[in-house]
């Protein structure tokens, strides 16, 4: 049975893509948006490096629509759109997507844990108390904007603070960067958003920035994007102290993650 792959409207900063089979089920989406790489030019680049010039795939196919075709004809959509050297896909690990990545050429470039955080887990009046334990000589600013306009964080730390689907929270001494936060909302789903970060400049650790901007972010998030209720982040799995910061909050492990990664001509 064929499908039509059509375009999905209104999603600003990602691309979407819908199967839809006679009848007008809808047996498979998938969707591309523009690599956020948040780190600071004088912090080493993320592992698995996810460099700029890039973008990241999420491509489903219902189960029951699996095995004819539908998978390859999204991924042959997104292909033909994108003009980005190369693409990332996050799969679970033992996930069907396994084998349709290799299949298509794919390679593994590294594995990942996924933490989720649910806001009924969260106790707002601690998350208060540390967001209000402020460490001298620093001070928090918010800002918020559209993705994939601003790439960088410098250059949303810097933009005037508008409506989009970023939220930056930055710890600052004296003008200058020391600590920042990131998440992104839309991407995933209407309720959930993914956390980037938190990162600390190599001159500011050891004073807690990292837990203090993170607090500070969560509590941003909820006021600037009150129908998010779940914060979704990705770790390599070798980085322990990050991912003691995310059990600080309650963060807990969701799945296992591999990151593939397929060149384009």
């Amino acid at each position: 049975m064929l499908s039509d792959i059509v375009a999905v409207p209104d999603c600003p900063g990602v691309s979407r893509w819908q199967a839809v089979v006679p009848g007008g089920s809808v047996a498979g989406s998938a969707a591309l948006r523009p690599i956020i790489p948040f780190w600071h030019d004088l912090l080493p680049a993320p592992t698995p490096v996810t460099r700029p010039g890039a973008s990241e795939l999420t491509l489903y196919v219902e189960p029951e629509w699996r095995r004819r075709g539908i998978g390859s004809r999204l991924l042959a959509t997104v292909r033909a759109y994108t003009a980005e050297p190369r693409l990332f896909a996050d799969v679970a690990a033992g996930a069907p997507g396994e084998a349709f990545c290799l299949r298509h050429g794919f390679r593994h470039a590294g594995s990942t844990r996924l933490d989720l955080l649910t806001y009924c887990d969260v106790h707002w009046a601690w998350l208060g108390e540390m967001v209000d334990a402020e460490p001298s000589g620093y001070r928090l600013i918010h800002r918020t904007g559209i993705l994939p306009a601003m790439l960088r964080v410098e250059e949303l730390r810097h933009s005037p603070g508008r409506t989009g689907d970023a939220v930056l929270t930055a710890a600052e001494a004296d003008g200058d960067l020391a600590a920042y936060a990131v998440a992104v909302v839309g991407a995933l789903s209407p309720n959930r958003a993914r956390q980037y970060g938190p990162a600390v400049l190599p001159n500011h650790r050891g004073r807690r920035l990292g837990v203090w901007v993170n607090a500070a972010l969560i509590q941003r998030l909820r006021e600037v994007h009150p129908h998010v209720d779940e914060i979704e982040t990705l770790t390599d799995e070798g980085d322990t102290h990050l991912l003691a910061v995310r059990e600080h909050f309650g963060f807990r492990p969701s799945d296992r993650t591999r990151r593939y990664e397929l060149a384009l001509p």
